[in-house]
Parts: C-alpha cells; structure tokens; sequence
C-alpha cells in the first residue's frame, strides 16, 4: 500500500481559525488574519475543536494518492460521500497483468494462499479470453467492411474490456486519488480506524492520519476511532481493547 498526501489547503490551522472567528467578528477576513499569530491560533484552535461548531473544519482539505489496495477497500471508501475521488478505470484501462491483494489470513496459511493465487491465474486467463472473443466477434463486420484489421480491433477494445472486466476479482489493485475536507477526515478516521473496521481500510485510515499529523497535529490531534477520547460506542460489539488501542494512537501523534 502506498499513501501520499500530493496537496493540501496552504496554512490549514490559520484557514479554519479565521473561517470560524469571522462568525462572531464585526471586521473582515484580512484583519482577523492579520491579528493571528501562531500562539493564538493554536489557543482558537484548541477552544474551537471543544465545540459542535465544525462548518470552519470543512474550508481545508487534503489529497491523497493511493495505490495498491484492493477494491474490496475503495468500495468501502467510497460509501464516504462527503469527498472527491478519481480511481483508475477498468473500462479504459487493459489489465493483461493484473495485480492482487493477498489478505494477511490468507498470506499466513500455505494451503489459502495457493488456492488464492490459482484463483487469481484463473481469472486473468478467463479475462484475457473474454477480450479476445468480444474484439474478434465486435471487429467481425467493421473488418468485412473494409476497415483495417488492426484499426477495427482497435476501434472495439474498449467496449470488449468493459465486458471482459466483470471476471476480475474484488481482490484487484487499483489505484485512486481522495479529496477529503477536515471535517470529513475526522468522521473517517472515527469509524475506519476503529479495530472493528476491515483490516485493510483500518491499515489506509491509520497511514493518512499519520501523513495528516505531521502536517496539522493541532487539528487532528484527538482524531481516531471514537475510544481515544471517549468510552467505546460499539457497545457489545466492542472489540475489548481500549488500552492498546489508546496506546497505538498516541504513540502515532
């Protein structure tokens, strides 16, 4: 799994601060910009993060590239609707080698993992067919035509691989980019950071509030799942580690 955040709202913590002081100021954004300094703005910040007043929380947003995680992941990711995505296509893109992920239960039992990986073979062979019989039979007419051969495939491969696709496997790499405002960031890390949460999402929320703290800390600095700052909302589902899981996420600011 690779994460990186590519960009991101220029002076976040300034941004927010003066977004929020300018509801309850009688003078503008540039005076009150003008009249905070780095103390003070952490001081709002520390007050303003206390509050339900989280509107100013949505004027700065982070960028994301992801890549190597599987789609079983990006649709779950997706369900947060709140954000911007733009993931690589199946229909554009000719996977001829397509790459998986391996679930680490599957990764660690010998006999899993080959049944996995056999399955996986299988699925780029069958998708490998299914674009050569859908580009022969769709060139068939444009070929008897008159059009260049290589032209007439050309001309129908997309349609073919749109169709083809279907065979692929939720295990499929993909690679996706992800626009999130804080406000948003903070609900996904509650929920997704959580020990209840996928294994996988879990790994990708983790590493972006990480890539996130190092640029921000004043703004995400009681981020994570709900039990950081609080009792454990799962109830009976509750996972039963609230110590470890505490520990993990200060050792991560």
């Amino acid at each position: 799994m690779k994460v990186k955040i590519i960009s991101h709202t220029m002076n976040p913590d300034k941004t927010i601060a003066a977004s929020a002081k300018l509801c309850y100021s009688p003078v503008g954004v540039e005076e009150i910009t003008e009249n905070l300094t780095e103390e003070s703005t952490e001081k709002f910040l520390n007050r303003l993060m206390s509050f339900s007043h989280l509107s100013p929380l949505e004027h700065v947003s982070f960028t994301f590239a992801i890549e190597g995680v599987s789609r079983t992941l990006t649709h779950q990711l997706v369900r947060h609707r709140l954000a911007s995505y733009s993931q690589q296509s199946q229909r554009y893109v000719r996977l001829n080698s397509f790459e998986y992920i391996i679930p680490p239960a599957i990764e660690e039992n010998e006999e899993a993992k080959k049944i996995f990986i056999e399955s996986m073979k299988r699925d780029q062979e069958d998708y490998d067919n299914l674009v050569k019989i859908l580009v022969d039979e769709k060139s068939k007419k444009l070929i008897e035509d008159g059009m260049d051969p290589e032209k007439a495939r050309k001309s129908v491969e997309k349609e073919s691989i749109e169709d083809a696709r279907y065979v692929f496997p939720n295990a499929c790499e993909t690679k996706i980019v992800v626009t999130m405002n804080v406000r948003t960031l903070q609900h996904f890390f509650e929920v997704r950071c959580c020990e209840r949460a996928q294994w996988e999402i879990r790994e990708l929320a983790t590493e972006m509030l990480r890539q996130v703290l190092e640029i921000s800390p004043i703004l995400f600095k009681d981020a994570g799942p709900a039990c950081v700052v609080g009792p454990c909302p799962e109830g009976k589902m509750t996972c039963g580690k609230i110590t470890e899981v505490r520990k993990k996420f200060e050792e991560l600011i």
